[in-house]
């Protein structure tokens, strides 16, 4: 059990039978009236975020979620499937659980989170960045625009990006995983 003090960025917690961890948290002193800790919370299972407010003191049930690394091996008709870099043993998991499986190519690593009391996945996070070689891509033409101008780009995992009109066949590229974003070029 834990209390709205015991709050932080990234702590797992039960609520409405559920699993959410906490986004941002913002602890609030009116001049009348009680104080209070309102937060943003994520489910694990659905990804949904949710706004809430709970009173000052309030105790709620935390989760002890583990993150374990993985190594990406194939993709068929039952799912993605990851190898545990420890143990060998293999898990597979649907695409709704990955956070970004068109940015993912074999023998990637990443993190899959589980339940630890029940020994659920409750999702894949792909690492921050990563290097992908763009196969096909239009020619950019230099004074077509007068801002930034993007184009589309298809990634060797099949994802389509944007990125600058300067970007050409067979270079590669720096991703954020979290936005789908052009990062840089990478040397």
């Amino acid at each position: 059990m834990a209390t709205t003090a015991d709050f932080k960025n990234g702590l797992c917690i039960e609520f409405n039978h559920d699993l959410y961890t906490i986004v941002e948290f913002q602890h609030v002193k009116p001049g009348k009236g009680p104080a209070f800790v309102r937060t943003k919370l994520k489910s694990l299972t659905t990804g949904k975020v949710i706004d809430n407010t709970f009173t000052s003191g309030h105790k709620v049930t935390t989760a002890r979620v583990e993150r374990r690394p993985h190594q990406f091996l194939y993709k068929d008709d039952l799912g993605y499937h990851f190898m545990d870099s420890s143990t060998y043993e293999q898990v597979s998991m649907e695409e709704s659980l990955i956070n970004n499986p068109g940015l993912m190519k074999d023998g990637q690593e990443v993190e899959v989170l589980f339940h630890a009391e029940k020994e659920q996945i409750l999702g894949c996070e792909l690492p921050a960045f990563v290097e992908l070689v763009v196969t096909y891509t239009e020619p950019g033409l230099r004074g077509d625009t007068a801002t930034n101008a993007t184009k589309p780009a298809t990634m060797e995992t099949g994802a389509v990006i944007q990125v600058p009109l300067f970007i050409d066949q067979d270079q590669k590229i720096k991703v954020d995983t979290r936005t789908n974003s052009y990062v840089e070029r990478v040397k």
